[in-house]
């Protein structure tokens, strides 16, 4: 099983947007002859809204990757990050994968595994929760449908520019006492043992754009899966249960 995050297809701040999806590709041709299951854990696309009948244009090759995926009988799960939060039947109906729209605990390989994008998680700002809130309302989604997709991919590409997601530079790690996704998953296993409930064996990650890979406890592992902007970084979890971070190095990276 391979876990993937914060690919940002189509991001105007990537050199050449293409040349990322092709790579992205490449790696999913390397895995599929062995691939039980693929994760994608967020911020796949940089942008992605869809109206009743129309969506944005581009990421053929990757979608259509997808499609190639469930169609051998692979599966595919989308969860959603923030940047795209606004996927309503299209990526399902079109390429078979499964969304979930929230954090979710599986069973895989015999282990219990939490998956989240992790916006949101460990984040006290007000300002935030009323932005995330809002974002996800279906007010806010309606009165953005108004607006004429040309008029609105340009502003929502403008708005990625100015995010620090995409802009280049992502804090490093912060350290497990300031680190919102840790100091998050170790009130969560709390709240779970109080509570007489299992905890996961691994808490899988996007978001932070950081390769991280901590030892909560004997039994509990976290991990970061980092990007695909500047890492190629990606998580894969062998059929005995065990995971692992690993790179899309180079040398198997060839057009």
């Amino acid at each position: 099983m391979y876990f993937i995050s914060d690919m940002h297809l189509g991001a105007a701040t990537l050199g050449n947007p293409l040349d990322y999806e092709r790579r992205v590709v490449r790696f999913l041709d390397s895995i599929k002859a062995d691939c039980k299951a693929l994760f994608l854990v967020g911020d796949v696309i940089d942008y992605w809204f869809e109206y009743k009948h129309v969506v944005p244009k581009g990421f053929t090759r990757f979608l259509g990757k997808l499609g190639e995926f469930t169609d051998a009988g692979i599966e595919v799960h989308w969860f959603t990050g923030n940047h795209d939060i606004w996927i309503f039947g299209y990526i399902e109906k079109e390429t078979g994968a499964i969304v979930h729209r929230h954090g979710e605990t599986l069973n895989l390989q015999g282990k219990l595994c939490y998956i989240a994008h992790g916006d949101g998680l460990g984040h006290d700002s007000k300002a935030f929760k009323f932005m995330n809130g809002f974002f996800h309302s279906r007010l806010c989604q309606r009165m953005f449908s108004w607006i004429h997709p040309d008029l609105a991919t340009a502003f929502a590409h403008k708005w990625s520019a100015h995010s620090r997601l995409t802009g280049g530079t992502f804090p490093d790690y912060l350290g497990e006492n300031k680190e919102h996704l840790v100091v998050w998953t170790k009130q969560y296993i709390r709240e779970l043992e109080t509570a007489g409930q299992p905890v996961p064996s691994y808490f899988i990650f996007g978001h932070r754009h950081i390769v991280l890979y901590l030892m909560l406890s004997s039994q509990t592992r976290l991990a970061i899966l980092g990007d695909w902007i500047q890492h190629f970084s990606y998580g894969v979890m062998t059929p005995d249960g065990n995971f692992a971070l690993e790179q899309f190095e180079a040398e198997d990276d060839q057009p």
